[in-house]
C-alpha cells in the first residue's frame, strides 16, 4: 500500500533516513556522518504537513514502511528566464535494507509519477550521488535522463 506519510510513521522514517545518510556516508565520509540523518522529528512533523513537500510511503499492513520517496513541488511562474511550468523534485528515495529487489523503489516511483501527472506537472527530477551506482543504475532502468551535472574539485 501507498500513502501519504503521517506522524505516526515518524519513527520509521527515522529508521530509513540512517540507512539513507549511511549509504552515502560509506561512500563520501568527506562530507557525511554516519549514522545520522536528515531530519529530526521536529523536522519530520512539520515537512509532514506541508501540502508543497508530499512524502509517500510503501508499508506492509499500513504499518511496517517498506521505502518512502520525499518530494518538493517546484512552481515557475512568471520567472525572468525560466518558462512556467510545474516540476516535481524527488528528494529523496529510499528502500529498507530488508526490502531491496522487491519492486518498493519502482512502486514508489511510478505512484511519484501518477501523482506528478495528477498536479500537472512538466517533469520529475531529482539528484543522486556519483558514489552510489546502484541507485543511479535504478533511476536509469526508470527511464530517467540525465539532465545536469554537478561537479566539484576539493581543495
Amino acid at each position: 500500500m501507498i500513502r501519504r506519510a503521517e506522524k505516526r510513521d515518524i519513527p520509521e522514517l527515522a529508521r530509513l533516513l540512517v540507512q539513507v545518510n549511511n549509504v552515502h556516508a560509506k561512500g563520501r565520509p568527506d562530507l557525511f556522518k554516519r549514522d545520522r540523518r536528515k531530519y529530526a522529528d521536529e523536522d519530520l512533523a512539520l515537512l509532514l504537513e506541508d501540502p508543497a513537500r508530499p512524502v509517500f510511503v510503501l508499508t506492509r499492513d499500513d504499518e511496517a514502511v517498506l521505502g518512502y520517496a520525499f518530494c518538493q513541488m517546484e512552481v515557475y511562474e512568471n520567472d525572468h528566464n525560466m518558462v512556467d511550468r510545474k516540476t516535481i523534485y524527488i528528494d529523496d528515495i529510499c528502500v529498507d535494507q530488508a526490502a531491496r529487489r522487491q519492486g518498493v523503489g519502482e512502486k514508489l516511483y511510478h505512484h511519484v509519477l501518477a501523482f506528478a501527472r495528477e498536479e500537472g506537472c512538466y517533469n520529475v527530477t531529482l539528484n543522486v550521488w556519483c558514489e552510489n551506482p546502484g541507485a543511479m543504475e535504478f533511476y536509469k532502468s526508470m527511464g530517467l535522463a540525465p539532465y545536469k551535472i554537478g561537479m566539484e574539485k576539493i581543495l
